[in-house]
């Protein structure tokens, strides 16, 4: 439980700092989006490649994908029925509130658990290969044409094309993409190569968390800006059905032994990821409803992790 503990404080830490900096007017809202833009297209790809890059790749083709892609499309469905059809939300805000549901934790808080609670880094690459390689390519390239589509008609021509083409000018699916090539080939990159790409995807958590932290500091409070009910609806989404059908699946689906039971459960009900928020300021949409939801289940996510593991551990 020590590891569990010690990544929410991590966290904690980070975000706090972030809001200290924006107290003292350190950095102020351009700092914000500044280092939301430099994580999401620059640190976060290199950090993504090397994690896919390392991991083992029996680990990342496992029982696991298929228990993390069914959670994942579970919870993605009901946000999708909940934010669209009964609020009536845009499409580009059904989208990040469809991320606030379902896109957890996988970087900076699912891996220190996976390596010191669960004793195996590589129990995260399932969730992050289903999150990089199908949930965001597809999020972001729905989040580009909405938000496109609502600036001004476009022809259905380049639509279409956009469409085709927008997940292979997403720099977080071209990373993810060589990552799993480096890992199912075995490949591995010259030092002068791969040690850049580590320094630079040691930027990636913190820069999110600051800009994370900023805007807690200098935008509304969490709870005041978006309605209770459909935050509720998100925070239960992702701490309530989504481990609860990630633990239906490994153990009475796909028969997973124990430890996969708790590290498939644990992993899903990690928070929402701090990367949703930078899609959200990327493509100003849904902004608020992103940070209340990371903020609220982030707290969340504490006890119940602790629960998780002391009843299947």
């Amino acid at each position: 439980m020590l590891g569990v503990i010690e990544g929410f404080v991590t966290i904690i830490v980070i975000i706090v700092l972030g809001m200290v900096l924006a107290q003292l007017k350190i950095v102020d809202v351009s700092g914000q989006v500044l280092l939301s833009r430099i994580a999401f297209f620059v640190a976060s790809p290199a950090l993504m490649m090397t994690v896919l890059g390392d991991a083992d790749v029996t680990t990342l083709f496992s029982a696991n994908l298929i228990a993390s892609v069914g959670s994942v499309v579970v919870v993605s469905v009901l946000s999708l029925l909940l934010f669209r059809f009964l609020w009536r939300r845009s499409f580009s805000e059904t989208v990040i509130a469809m991320f606030a549901a379902a896109y957890v934790n996988a970087g900076n808080l699912g891996l220190p658990i996976a390596a010191y609670a669960l004793g195996d880094a590589s129990l995260i690459a399932p969730m992050l290969m289903v999150q990089l390689l199908v949930l965001s390519p597809i999020g972001i390239t729905v989040l580009d044409l909405t938000t496109r589509s609502e600036e001004g008609p476009r022809s259905r021509r380049k639509l279409l094309l956009r469409l085709v083409g927008q997940p292979f000018r997403n720099p977080l699916m071209i990373a993810s993409l060589l990552g799993l090539a480096l890992s199912v080939t075995g490949f591995q990159l010259p030092k002068v190569i791969d040690d850049p790409l580590h320094l630079v995807g040691g930027m990636a958590v913190p820069a999110m968390l600051l800009a994370y932290g900023i805007s807690l500091r200098l935008g509304p409070l969490p709870g005041r800006g978006e309605p209770a009910v459909q935050i509720g609806a998100l925070v239960g989404l992702k701490l309530v059905v989504q481990p609860l059908v990630a633990f239906l699946l490994t153990k009475f689906a796909l028969g997973l032994d124990p430890l996969g039971v708790l590290a498939v459960t644990v992993i899903a009900a990690l928070p929402t990821a701090q990367n949703v928020f930078t899609h959200a300021v990327r493509f100003d949409r849904g902004i608020v409803l992103a940070r209340d939801t990371i903020f609220i289940s982030t707290l969340g996510s504490i006890p119940l992790i602790i629960v998780i593991a002391a009843l299947l551990g």
